[in-house]
């Protein structure tokens, strides 16, 4: 069993490392290029607003399936046909809500077009998740594995022809389309797969069944569109507090697509992570020593890969875009430091998850969409793009510093002030160095990976990464 979620974690993480990156920036990056960033921030801005009240289709029936199904197989026949028409009945609220929030937010005619597919797109989307959440229970690894890339391969494929073919002509609502496209196939292949495992799937409404799965589910609805606030509605607002809001959004977008692929892997982690802790604290074992060799992994990998790319942002942001780099570069510094808070998230909210403290998360949670929207109204006025990235590296920070202090208080985590002492030793010695290598290194290619380099060998050095780090992390993954 542990050698073969061994064998399907690795083709999971090979997956995903081929496909999203070209997703990301070969395809989407390519498209906003083509339309432009004003174009393209119409499109994003919707796009996230579809995301916000997303939860409304779900309400944490996936995570609640996903374990509930695990643990108890013989259930799937039985609660597919009730899940079902629960989803049917929150997808019709989630769009009602949506559109209602639309119109009060005063959206044009071709916004409202827009909206009504991406909303589609996301009730799909929700379904997807759903029969996902009963192929991973049934531990169908591989199945899931493909389908959770293979949305991206069928949107690879559309997107790389019709900007082969029609890139003069490219409309932004092709990719609207497409998603579409991609959702829907996924479907398709979702459902067949929990279809093969189950009795006849039909629709069975029963309130009580449904209130009480709702009733258990809601504090993990209630993260999901709170965190969705605090991290997505920036391009939102933007696009409507500012009279040319569209080019801001798409301003935003152009930095915001490097923390996209930075999230990937550092989601990855989390979904690696989540269990272990589990299984840990189901056992009462000490997660002291697992919770500081993943917080060494996270941070040393991202500061040797993020302080390089501070330090060449403005070259990597006209390296990518055809226009508004000199704007985007600073918002992508400050995107960048405020990674660090969301990686913290990654680490310490999936151990507070584990532990199922949600009524601590939503609290903290509520505060930060709170501060985000309060900080965006004071910012974005005066500041546009760079006030939005401002305030969302504040308040993933400030989520972070209170993630942590309610692992350090409920978990009773002695803090190694020499470890501390030791890491900020080691941060300014990467920082110093990697400014001494752009000074000394005019060619930017060769200083980037001679940062990349001698920022390993420093944090060997230091002895803050090391192989037994690795292989630790290696065998409780095996292990779980």
């Amino acid at each position: 069993m542990s050698k073969k979620f061994l064998q399907n974690l690795i083709f999971l993480i090979l997956l995903n490392v081929i496909i999203k990156p070209v997703w990301i920036f070969a395809i989407d990056r390519n498209i906003q290029n083509i339309v432009g960033a004003n174009e393209y921030g119409f499109y994003i801005s919707l796009f996230n607003f579809s995301l916000i009240f997303n939860m409304l289709a779900d309400f944490g029936l996936t995570h609640f399936n996903t374990r509930n199904i695990s643990q108890n197989k013989q259930l799937l026949s039985k609660h597919i046909q009730h899940f079902i028409t629960i989803k049917l009945i929150l997808v019709l609220i989630y769009v009602i809500i949506t559109f209602l929030f639309a119109f009060f937010a005063n959206y044009s005619e071709r916004q409202l077009k827009f909206l009504v597919i991406l909303v589609l797109n996301q009730a799909i989307l929700t379904f997807v998740l759903y029969f996902r959440s009963n192929i991973s229970a049934l531990q169908l690894f591989k199945t899931d594995s493909i389908i959770s890339v293979i949305d991206k391969l069928i949107l690879i494929i559309i997107c790389a022809f019709l900007i082969f073919e029609y890139q003069s002509n490219y409309k932004i609502i092709w990719l609207v389309y497409a998603q579409t496209a991609s959702y829907l196939f996924v479907l398709i292949i979702s459902f067949t797969a929990v279809y093969k495992n189950s009795a006849i799937i039909t629709l069975n409404l029963n309130l009580k069944f449904i209130l009480a799965i709702i009733k258990k589910s809601s504090p993990f609805a209630l993260l999901i569109f709170l965190m969705t606030i605090y991290t997505r509605i920036d391009s939102v607002m933007l696009e409507r507090m500012l009279e040319n809001g569209s080019l801001y959004s798409g301003i935003y977008a152009q930095a915001f697509r490097i923390i996209d692929a930075f999230s990937m892997f550092a989601f990855l982690f989390a979904a690696l992570l989540l269990p272990i802790f589990s299984k840990m604290i189901k056992e009462k074992k000490d997660i002291s020593e697992i919770l500081k060799i993943s917080t060494a992994l996270m941070f040393v990998s991202l500061i040797i890969a993020i302080i390089p790319i501070i330090l060449y942002s403005k070259q990597l942001m006209q390296l990518l875009y055809n226009e508004h780099y000199e704007l985007s570069f600073l918002v992508l510094n400050k995107l960048l430091l405020g990674f660090f808070g969301i990686a913290s998230i990654y680490i310490f909210g999936t151990l507070l998850t584990a532990n199922g403290n949600l009524k601590q998360l939503n609290i903290i949670s509520l505060t930060g969409a709170i501060l985000n929207i309060v900080l965006n109204f004071v910012l974005i006025p005066d500041y546009k793009a760079d006030g939005a990235a401002f305030s969302s590296m504040i308040t993933q920070i400030l989520m972070a510093a209170l993630q942590i202090f309610l692992v350090i208080k409920i978990f009773r985590i002695k803090i190694n002030y020499n470890s501390i002492l030791k890491f900020t030793g080691f941060l300014i010695f990467i920082i110093l160095n990697n400014i001494l290598i752009k000074y000394l290194i005019k060619d930017i290619k060769l200083g980037f990976i001679l940062m990349i380099i001698s920022s390993l060998v420093i944090a060997l050095i230091f002895r803050i990464l090391n192989f037994k780090m690795i292989k630790d992390m290696f065998l409780l993954s095996v292990n779980k």
